[in-house]
């Protein structure tokens, strides 16, 4: 396990809010390390989302708390029954994210009253609040990772990974075993990588031109998410009908892989466009990059129409079908490619614009 941004900035707020409580002699400092746990967040703009949403839902629980104890005092199934409460207002609010803090203030303030009750709720309340405005502050001053990095070098690294795959797997020499292992891992993958594109998008820019710059690396980093999931559904395609793959004859076997090396080649080639190693205007013949989608098509066509279907014509008309979910899913990861390599292009000639990544080794 490593030491995480969110871990350490998880530690430096509980260390500044049990340093600001003591020395505002807080009577229970405690609640304030609590509560500045459930304020960490990994950007500033949730930060900001997040102190609307915590203060809210502290205000809640110590109001609740207050009219409860003034009026049936803190028997510990009023607690329980002013705890369903809040709950239930927080749910009606949408603040199901501030559920745990405002059930920590109501207990707070409920498990101990004095005769001076107001004065004990103010206090407590402001405890935990410190402990909220404590994380915020770490929030803002430890600047979160640049995660345009970590998305690239995340996408970039599954597109690798895949490519490999389907190198490997249309030439019949993958583990089938390991492979299907490798898928379970990589959809797992993709959901990061969604997690962090997520982020990325949150990041605030207070300029306008870095603003419109991003708006259109958003609109890239999207498609390229979208062709790095046309690639994986292709891997898997290609896993899963390798029976139906190794029946064609050995001359459409070499057409489909040739196609396939020459789509690969470009993904790969437009990866390394977005990042300035390939010069945006540089443009392959025809035959050496783009997939021939129309070729690909009319050969497996061509060899079902002259292929005649034997007693066990059910079992043909599957294995057509199986191979046509095949082309049908490399020809949408090459539409995807292309779309992606004009975005690239455009961002780069028109706006003389190269993407400020720095790629992890």
């Amino acid at each position: 396990m490593t030491l995480g941004a969110r871990i350490l900035k998880t530690g430096i707020a509980i260390i500044l809010a049990l340093f600001l409580a003591q020395l505002l002699n807080a009577p229970t400092p405690v609640f304030a390390g609590i509560s500045a746990i459930f304020a960490i967040q990994p950007t500033v703009y949730r930060s900001y989302l997040s102190i609307i949403e915590q203060v809210q839902g502290n205000i809640i629980g110590a109001i609740i708390a207050v009219i409860f104890v003034l009026s049936f005092g803190n028997n510990v199934f009023i607690i329980g029954l002013a705890a369903i409460i809040v709950i239930t207002i927080n749910l009606k609010l949408n603040l199901e994210k501030t559920i745990t803090l405002s059930v920590v203030t109501l207990i707070a303030i409920m498990e101990s009253p004095t005769d001076d009750f107001i004065t004990f709720a103010i206090i407590r309340f402001s405890t935990v609040m410190l402990g909220i405005l404590s994380a915020s502050t770490v929030n803002l001053i430890f600047l979160p990772p640049k995660y345009e990095n970590k998305l690239y070098n995340h996408i970039s690294d599954m597109s690798e990974e895949i490519t490999k795959w389907i190198r490997l797997n249309i030439r019949h020499a993958s583990e089938h075993s390991l492979l299907k292992n490798d898928i379970d891992k990589m959809s797992d993958r993709l959901m990061k990588i969604d997690q962090l594109y997520t982020l990325y998008k949150e990041e605030r820019n207070y300029f306008k031109k870095t603003t419109l710059l991003k708006t259109r690396k958003l609109v890239i980093y999207r498609q390229m998410i979208a062709t790095l999931k046309k690639s994986f559904q292709t891997l898997k395609k290609i896993h899963r009908y390798e029976n139906e793959l190794l029946s064609l004859p050995e001359e459409l076997q070499h057409i489909i892989q040739q196609q396939l090396d020459c789509l690969i080649h470009h993904h790969e080639h437009v990866m390394l466009k977005f990042i300035g190693k390939v010069k945006p205007n540089v443009v392959f013949e025809e035959g050496s990059i783009s997939l021939d989608r129309n070729m690909l098509f009319q050969e497996l066509m061509n060899y079902y129409k002259e292929t005649e279907l034997t007693v066990h014509e059910n079992e043909e008309e599957l294995k057509q079908y199986h191979m046509m979910q095949i082309v049908s899913a490399i020809i949408e990861y090459d539409e995807n490619v292309e779309h992606l390599d004009t975005l690239i292009t455009s961002i780069q000639v028109h706006h003389q614009h190269e993407a400020d990544v720095t790629i992890e080794e």
